[in-house]
């Protein structure tokens, strides 16, 4: 595993646990609006970092941390994945997984093999507009799609703690595409809109569509909460 760096601490990424982060890289998608576009696009600048490293710092960190997330870029691209969280969980800590969903296949031997003890799943948009706002060709990558909705399936299965969420993009987004999405995924545990951050992103065009323009997150939330278990929204501080 060639690893995009290292976030040795971390009191929100993991839900009530003390944990690292860990960033992979490469993605599946290209959204516009992603915050770690060196973890993307392989040819900018990044924190590169070696597995070696990463577990010489877990020993660093015994008993004092209670888990690793593990995010990208998109892990589940990455061949090692399973022997990688394999070792993570040798350490005796817990495992949050960041994903997108496009490699259900991967997902469920790490949710058969009771390598996962959380997962986190981006939802980008309903539907109709999914690989539109990934920054897909629509007819080129129409697999993908059906892989993203077998993996929600999958997920809400599972059987072990989840989540979803949507960062909400305005100009990407629109109000009645949370009404399509919490049709999709009904009944899930949890759903969190995440608030929008202007700064680094993958695609800088990308700011003209959102200039001047807003969502209102608590509006969203109240017209389709009754949809989950649990919603929230993730504003950032």
């Amino acid at each position: 595993m060639i690893l995009g760096g290292i976030q040795k601490l971390t009191l929100i990424d993991y839900p009530g646990k003390i944990a690292a982060t860990v960033f992979t890289l490469g993605c599946s998608f290209r959204c516009p609006f992603c915050h770690n576009p060196e973890l993307v696009n392989l040819r900018l600048a990044h924190d590169e970092r070696s597995e070696k490293e990463f577990f010489d710092f877990l020993k660093t960190r015994k008993g004092k941390l209670e888990g690793v997330c593990i995010t990208g870029g998109e892990p589940t691209i990455q061949p090692d994945i399973i022997d990688f969280i394999k070792k993570i969980k040798k350490q005796g800590l817990l495992v949050k997984l960041d994903s997108n969903g496009t490699r259900p296949d991967v997902l469920k031997k790490l949710i058969d093999a009771k390598l996962v003890d959380y997962i986190a799943m981006d939802i980008k948009n309903r539907p109709e507009k999914y690989l539109q706002t990934v920054g897909l060709d629509e007819k080129k990558h129409a697999p993908l799609l059906d892989r993203v909705k077998l993996s929600v399936d999958l997920i809400m299965k599972s059987g072990i703690p989840y989540e979803f969420r949507t960062t909400v993009v305005p100009g990407i987004h629109m109000e009645e595409d949370f009404g399509e999405i919490a049709k999709w995924i009904k009944g899930a545990e949890a759903y969190y809109l995440q608030e929008y951050r202007e700064g680094k992103i993958l695609d800088d065009k990308l700011k003209k569509e959102t200039k001047d323009k807003s969502l209102d997150l608590e509006k969203i939330k109240n017209k389709i909460g009754t949809n989950f278990k649990k919603i929230g929204i993730r504003k950032n501080n």
